[in-house]
This record gives structure tokens, C-alpha cells and sequence, in this order.
């Protein structure tokens, strides 16, 4: 059993997620690093993969680079993650098997709902073989059974059975028009490589998350896209003042550490777990865009701050591309900072401000 001390297990998880120096060489070394980046196209900042992927890259990458990887297929997304093209052969096998082996409850019920829907599946397929790439709302077929969910999916047929087939890998999203997906066979999308074995494919998806994620829980919350733990991959460890079991990627506890100041979108991956980044970091943070004005204490879309191994506070902005700037409305301060941490985390607002081509103002005054 490794016994870890806070602070390297700090270290581990910032050094796992490609936060520290030197920074990745390109955009692909950092898309194959990190494995997963979340697909979210909110853009009070700027549309989080790619915020993600300036946060590692900085000037090493504009955002003209990061939408021509995605539109060259050098990145793929799957159940809405952007990941290298050439990982796409650790998904297919668990493709066609799906449901699975032994499928929890709700997926069995979903594939009786395809199986019902087959006429309406293959409709939909013979229209994207046709004329696809398409948008679910120019897809038309006719259900035998509406789709049931207790949440806003209700009698959203067309989506839904779009989001079946992708988990089947029968279709793949071809592209994004503002938030909505344009979708296409799987075959006009995905390289042709021979699928890796299903047992095969889970351990190295794992061993790749432990690595990106730097340390994790044996079980985490659930987030069947992209899971928040490790399994059984790395080796165990305990973390002092932390209960529980966690796993380390031993090939990280070597590394040498060089931290730097980085701005991290509200769903990067270093803080997405929020009890794994409060176990780890004790940083008090929530993702506030869905509060009411009036009870947001950091702002609607505040982005945590790092400094070398620790989350120290927040920074409130928003890109007003009507004016031209990215406009800093307030800078949340966890803890005193010194005058070289505020010209760093100065430093990172300017390098945003150039990647999003804005010029960059301080509490609305260009």
C-alpha cells in the first residue's frame, strides 16, 4: 500500500492532468494526455473543450487549431467527448456488444425500446445513408412507442434513438452546429481500425483515466461517458487525512514537479469530482450558472485558479464578444496572494484574452 501525503497526492492529480511544466508540445499530445475532454458549448468564456485545451497548451494552440482537429476527425466525439481518433478502437468492441454482458436495468429497458422502434430505427439509418450528415430535427420516423423519462427527454424519440445507436456504434456525431449535433453513419466517421478485444479495451480505457486523472477512487460518482475512478488499474494508496482507498499510475510518483498558475474551466477534469477536489484540494467551489443572480457568490461561469498544487481562488469573467473583450468582472482571492501570483493569474487572463481574440478589461472598463 502507497502512502501518499497530501500534497503529493495534489501533485499526482495536477501532474496526471497536464497542468504543470513544460507544457504538452501540441494540441494532440495534449488531447492523447488528458484521453476524454468534455464536450459543453457554453460559452460565457469560451466552449469548454476549448478552454480545457488552452489551459494546458496556452499560446501552443489557437482556437482555429482546436475546431480543425475536431472537423479533420484527428478528434472524435463520443457520448461527448472529444478524444484521439486512434482511441476510438478501445470503444467499439464494448459497441457491439452492447447492451452488455449482464446490462443494468435501464439499458435493458432501452434496448426493448430500440427492439420495439426497429422500423424506426432503420428509417432513420436509410435517411442518414442518404442524405446525412444530419440534425435530429430533419429526421423524421415513426415510433411504435414514445420515449418515457421522468426529465425534459420526454417523447424526444428522434434524439433518443440517435444517442442508442451511437452507444451501438452504428451512428457518430459528424459535427457541432452551435450545441446541436450533426449526426452520420459511424462508418463516414470512425477510422477503420480492427477493434482491441473488450476485456483489453476496458483495462487500458482504465489504466489511460488513471493516468489523466493522476489518482482516484477505487468507485466514484457515476458518469457512465467517461467514469470519475480507476477500477482495479495502478496500485493502491492511502492519502493522509483522507478516508478511503484510492489508486495511483505508478509510473507518476516519480515525476519531478514544476507547478505553474493555470485558469481551468468550471468542468475541467482536475475539478469536475467536486468531492474528490475537496478531499484532495479542500477547495470550496461550485459551477453557480444555474443559480439565481443574487445567490452566486463567484459569478455565473467563475474559472477555479491553480497555483502549482493548490486551487486558490476564482476569476469571474465572461467574453463580450459585442465589445471586443473579455471583461473580468472579479477576481475571488481563497486565500492572500502574493503580487507575483496576481501578475501570473494577470498573465493567464491575457494569454485567454489573445486565444479568444478579445482584448481584455477588468471589471467592464476596456
Amino acid at each position: 500500500m502507497i502512502e501518499l501525503s497530501a500534497r503529493d497526492a495534489r501533485r499526482l492529480a495536477v501532474t496526471g492532468q497536464l497542468l504543470t511544466r513544460p507544457r504538452p508540445a501540441d494540441l494532440l499530445a495534449a488531447a492523447s494526455g488528458l484521453g476524454a475532454v468534455q464536450v459543453d458549448h457554453t460559452a460565457y468564456v469560451a466552449p469548454n473543450a476549448e478552454l480545457v485545451l488552452w489551459s494546458r497548451l496556452g499560446s501552443r494552440t489557437s482556437r482555429v487549431e482546436v475546431q480543425d482537429a475536431v472537423e479533420s476527425r484527428r478528434l472524435v466525439e463520443i457520448r461527448g467527448f472529444l478524444r484521439p481518433a486512434q482511441d476510438v478502437a478501445l470503444f467499439t468492441a464494448e459497441m457491439a456488444a452492447w447492451p452488455g454482458e449482464d446490462p443494468p436495468g435501464h439499458r435493458v429497458g432501452e434496448q426493448r425500446w430500440v427492439d420495439v422502434n426497429r422500423h424506426a430505427r432503420d428509417q432513420i439509418l436509410e435517411q442518414l445513408r442518404s442524405d446525412g450528415p444530419l440534425p435530429a430535427r430533419e429526421l423524421s420516423a415513426d415510433f411504435a412507442v414514445d420515449w418515457r423519462s421522468s426529465g425534459w427527454n420526454d417523447v424526444k424519440n428522434v434524439p433518443m434513438m440517435l444517442e442508442r445507436l451511437e452507444e451501438r456504434g452504428q451512428v457518430a456525431v459528424s459535427s457541432r452546429e452551435g450545441r446541436e449535433r450533426v449526426w452520420d453513419l459511424a462508418e463516414r466517421i470512425y477510422p477503420d481500425d480492427p477493434p482491441v478485444p473488450l476485456a483489453q479495451a476496458l483495462h487500458r480505457r482504465a489504466l489511460r483515466r488513471l493516468r489523466a486523472l493522476g489518482i482516484a477512487r477505487v468507485k466514484g460518482p457515476a458518469c457512465p461517458a467517461e467514469p470519475l475512478d480507476a477500477g482495479d488499474a495502478g496500485e493502491p494508496a492511502l492519502v493522509e487525512g483522507v478516508r478511503g482507498e484510492w489508486r495511483v499510475d505508478p509510473a507518476l510518483l516519480h515525476t519531478p514537479f514544476s507547478g505553474r498558475t493555470a485558469l481551468l474551466s468550471p468542468l475541467d477534469r482536475l475539478v469536475f469530482d467536486r468531492r474528490r477536489m475537496a478531499d484532495l484540494f479542500a477547495f470550496d467551489y461550485a459551477l453557480e450558472m444555474y443559480k439565481p443572480a443574487g445567490q452566486r457568490r463567484w459569478g455565473y461561469f467563475a474559472l477555479p485558479v491553480l497555483h502549482l498544487d493548490r486551487l486558490v481562488g476564482k476569476v469571474d469573467a465572461q467574453a463580450d464578444r459585442g465589445r471586443g473583450v473579455l471583461c473580468v468582472d472579479a477576481v475571488h482571492e481563497d486565500v492572500p496572494w502574493s503580487g507575483s501570483l496576481r501578475g501570473a493569474v494577470e498573465g493567464e487572463l491575457r494569454s485567454l484574452a489573445r486565444f479568444l481574440d478579445l482584448d481584455l478589461a477588468f471589471d467592464g472598463r476596456s
